[in-house]
């Protein structure tokens, strides 16, 4: 480095990029919060992060001068690692969401929360391992309670986002695992944590970090079961919420990681996306009538058994697409609920067609969003938006659901347990309380399926069989072209 510009002289430099880089963060929720201006948050996420790498490799060659004698080889080797790291990491991640459907979204973003976690986890070991960390005083006692608590959450977060991937991928079962006396094994993992806190905390000075390793791994390995155990605990109707809560888990994983490697901004970034996720989980939960302390207490007050009413609904009716196309043309007002089976089937585009079709013929057309559709928090929203489908008409479930009852035709299309009325009329029903969309108060209800097959939480769905609803089976992007192709000229 030149005289004016020494690697010193580079702190301001780096704090000012993290400083940037931590508005545009911001700035990036900010602008995610409406659909008109995501792209904009996007670009303001992105260049923030674009920032926050630079400072980064700075720092990285800045503390490389400083730990090698010979400058030039021992900075050239640390940016060489960097580099290479970068590069791996950017193609693999270039190439995944080039290829990824928007099926497989969900289980895309939890596996990369298990990428997070055990970044964390690595970290916050090798802190600990690290010489330079202090060993004595108060300095060394909150850098060990920083690397505990940091390993804790990134291990977690690991093993609890890698059953998400699993269960959302449909590699591993939907339905919760029920250990006997899980709830007291979740406190007794709790508690074994916390006396391994102490015995870690113990130990004194360098000569009894090797020592100290014993109760670090031996949590762990307790919060590695733990992550695990708490996920699989969760039936697959909740697993929206806890995508959106291991989101929150990654985040406060991250901010660990900011403190143990005294990066402001990896502060800042886990802080937001921690807080921001554990904000959705909550909504979220409020949308399903589900207690959040339940949920990330791993279902705590449910056995995971289907304990809804079996009933016979009598029988259903089918339609099939040129009389659905008939009844739309006769419509004023329709109003179109999407689903899971919408983003499986690549639906999107067809049901875009046909709503800018509709809408040429003078027909009021809109869009139905429940705040749980799908298996990704915006899931459905994502979908339309990528179809070009008009933000303006698309309506979540509290703006739509007074609208229903004056409404001549509901497009149900893959979509199950957001309009089941168990959830408002069936007590014993495993998703009693929960909020839906309020279909079946329309004239006509049209419900595209493939079958007559419950929904991700297993329950039956009475909606199939009132006197105003019609099943319409078959592909849904097959139906819908056909619909579009009937439409009276």
């Amino acid at each position: 480095m030149s005289d004016f510009l020494t690697w010193e002289h580079l702190d301001g430099l780096i704090q000012g990029l993290y400083i940037v880089g931590g508005v545009l963060f911001i700035a990036a929720l900010a602008g995610l919060s409406k659909h008109e201006t995501a792209k904009t948050g996007n670009v303001a996420g992105m260049t923030g992060m674009a920032l926050a790498l630079v400072a980064t490799v700075l720092k990285a060659a800045q503390n490389a001068e400083l730990d090698y004698d010979d400058t030039l080889n021992g900075v050239g080797v640390t940016l060489l690692i960097i580099v290479l790291a970068m590069s791996a990491g950017g193609a693999i991640g270039a190439w995944r969401a080039r290829t990824v459907e928007m099926t497989g979204m969900p289980e895309l973003v939890a596996i990369l929360h298990s990428f997070v976690g055990l970044a964390a986890v690595l970290v916050g070991i090798n802190s600990f391992l690290d010489p330079h960390a202090p060993h004595t005083g108060s300095e060394a006692t909150i850098h060990d309670i920083e690397v505990f608590i940091g390993v804790f959450i990134g291990a977690v977060t690991f093993t609890g986002s890698i059953v998400a991937n699993l269960k959302l991928s449909g590699r591993m079962k939907s339905s919760p695992l029920v250990l006997p006396q899980r709830h007291l094994l979740n406190l007794l993992v709790l508690v074994a944590s916390l006396a391994l806190l102490f015995w870690f905390m113990s130990y004194d000075g360098w000569a009894d970090d090797h020592a100290a390793l014993v109760p670090l791994l031996a949590m762990l390995a307790l919060a590695l079961f733990l992550g695990f155990h708490l996920v699989a605990a969760i039936g697959g109707g909740d697993m929206p919420v806890v995508v959106s809560m291991l989101n929150s888990y990654s985040g406060w994983a991250a901010a660990a990681a900011g403190f143990l490697l005294d990066n402001d901004l990896l502060i800042i970034t886990g802080s937001l996306v921690g807080s921001s996720g554990a904000i959705l989980s909550y909504i979220m939960c409020k949308a399903m009538n589900r207690s959040f302390v339940s949920v990330i207490a791993g279902g705590f007050g449910s056995d995971g058994a289907v304990s809804g009413e079996e009933r016979d609904y009598g029988e259903h009716r089918e339609i099939q697409a040129d009389a659905t196309a008939e009844l739309l043309a006769g419509a004023s007002t329709v109003v179109i609920t999407p689903g899971y089976g919408m983003a499986v089937a690549q639906a999107q585009y067809p049901v875009a067609e046909l709503t800018a079709k509709l809408r040429a013929r003078g027909i009021t057309v809109r869009f139905g969003i429940h705040p749980v559709a799908g298996r990704l928090p915006g899931h459905m929203n994502v979908l339309l938006a990528e179809a070009k489908v008009p933000y303006d008409i698309v309506l979540e479930m509290d703006e739509i659901n007074d609208d229903l009852a004056d409404t001549d035709v509901v497009l149900v299309i893959g979509a199950n347990d957001t309009v089941n009325p168990a959830a408002l009329d069936e007590p014993g029903s495993p998703i009693a309380g929960m909020p839906v969309l309020e279909v079946w108060k329309a004239r006509d209800v049209i419900v595209f399926k493939r079958s007559m097959a419950t929904g991700y939480a297993g329950v039956q769905n009475p909606l199939f069989f009132k006197e105003n609803s019609h099943m319409l089976f078959g592909d849904a992007k097959d139906r819908v072209e056909e619909i579009v192709r009937s439409l009276p000229v």
